[in-house]
């Protein structure tokens, strides 16, 4: 999930939403985890409802495992301040 909220206070929201969901926070904006689809369609109508849909945007990227192996991650992909080597572990 990647997104781009204007306001703190729904940022915010929309973070805590992801971490409770069971997304790994990887950058400020840009999360990363397992969700079964019943979970992504959760998580999508609890982001819509948190955010300005007239300013604010949100991506829910899916791919299945053998896509996500193809990722290539060039400079600092992840943001060391926020994800620990357990959590980057599950995902290279």
């Amino acid at each position: 999930m990647v997104y781009d909220v204007a306001v703190t206070p729904k940022r915010t929201k929309i973070a805590k939403a992801c971490k409770e969901a069971g997304l790994y926070r990887v950058q400020k904006s840009v999360f990363l985890g397992n969700l079964e689809r019943n979970q992504v369609e959760e998580l999508a109508i609890r982001c819509e409802e948190l955010m300005d849909v007239e300013c604010d945007s949100l991506y829910i990227f899916p791919m299945c495992d053998e896509d996500f192996k193809k990722v290539k991650l060039l400079g600092q992909a992840f943001d060391k301040e926020l994800v620990t080597d357990d959590i980057l572990a599950k995902f290279i």
